[in-house]
């Protein structure tokens, strides 16, 4: 091979290489991007948004850097504590192959339950206050062009109408495959669900939405959970659709946690695909993007 065709192919091979290497020390050190694939965690993160994590709020883990799951080594270095309310991306610790976005709830020692649907931490029950009227809507995506009717409301892209006047209260809209909502019509597929949004205060002062469909729902009446030593309680905002530390996911250990989600970078709701860009109006959601997330 020619002199210059060396070169130019040590110079590509170094660029790919080393471009490689910040990329992933930028992602394991710094901020690592996430998307939000579920329901979980609405109000406060819809299906959709996009958001970044800082990985340097509670240490390093190994599963903060690439092959975290071939278990080279056990502890956090650099390591502080979260704070319950924190939300925080971590590693399933029944499969290490997802990843989960939750609100912290109970630390080490602290003994968590639900009773009626209402949070109790320590056996002090968790204060809940100023309802109001949430909307979550999960439709076909055949729907998007078309729109949602029913009654006095009309649903179409990213908007919610009321007697032909914008929604007076807060929703979320997602859509998904037209298999999947034949499949799943009811039992909390597709459809549009009737919700209570309410502002619930945690014991450090927290404040936060949540969500409740009702108050008797499967996750609304547990067993008393004390968190052991080295691990934490984990719960979504949409109380009646997570699969939280109530049952699915158990205790999380420390060293599963990832970091702290900072802030919304993007957030599109599926309406249209992305290099449509005369439909960039109705997917994105442009009232999310830089979005803190508390």
């Amino acid at each position: 091979m020619p002199a210059k065709s060396k070169n130019v192919a040590r110079d590509w091979f170094n660029t790919i290489f080393y471009g490689a290497l910040i990329a992933i020390a930028f992602r394991s050190i710094l901020l690592e991007p996430f998307n939000i694939p579920s329901g979980s965690m609405i109000p406060t993160l819809h299906v959709g948004d996009h958001i970044f994590v800082e990985k340097w709020s509670y240490g390093y883990s190994r599963y903060s850097f690439p092959f975290g799951s071939w278990k080279l080594w056990n502890g956090r270095f650099f390591a502080s504590e979260p704070d319950v309310g924190d939300v925080i991306v971590f590693r399933n610790p029944i499969d290490e192959s997802q990843d989960y976005v939750k609100r912290l709830i109970g630390r080490p020692g602290d003994t968590i339950q639900m009773i009626g649907g209402r949070l109790y931490i320590n056996g002090t029950i968790v204060p809940r206050e100023n309802p109001r009227p949430y909307v979550v809507a999960v439709l076909p995506k055949s729907m998007r062009s078309v729109g949602y009717y029913h009654d006095n409301m009309s649903i179409k892209g990213d908007k919610i109408w009321i007697d032909n006047q914008p929604a007076p209260f807060n929703y979320t809209i997602e859509y998904k495959s037209d298999r999947f909502c034949q499949m799943y019509s009811s039992g909390g597929g597709c459809g549009v669900f009737n919700g209570t949004e309410y502002t619930e205060t945690l014991p450090n002062g927290v404040q936060h939405s949540i969500i409740e469909m009702s108050d008797n729902a499967r996750f609304d009446d547990t067993m008393a959970f004390t968190v052991p030593e080295n691990h934490y309680f984990f719960m979504g905002d949409n109380r009646d659709n997570s699969a939280d530390s109530r049952a699915d996911i158990g205790f999380v250990p420390r060293d599963n946690l990832l970091g702290r989600v900072w802030f919304i970078w993007y957030s599109h709701n599926y309406y249209a695909p992305l290099l449509a860009v005369w439909t960039w109006g109705n997917k994105i959601r442009w009232n999310r993007i830089g979005m803190g997330i508390n």
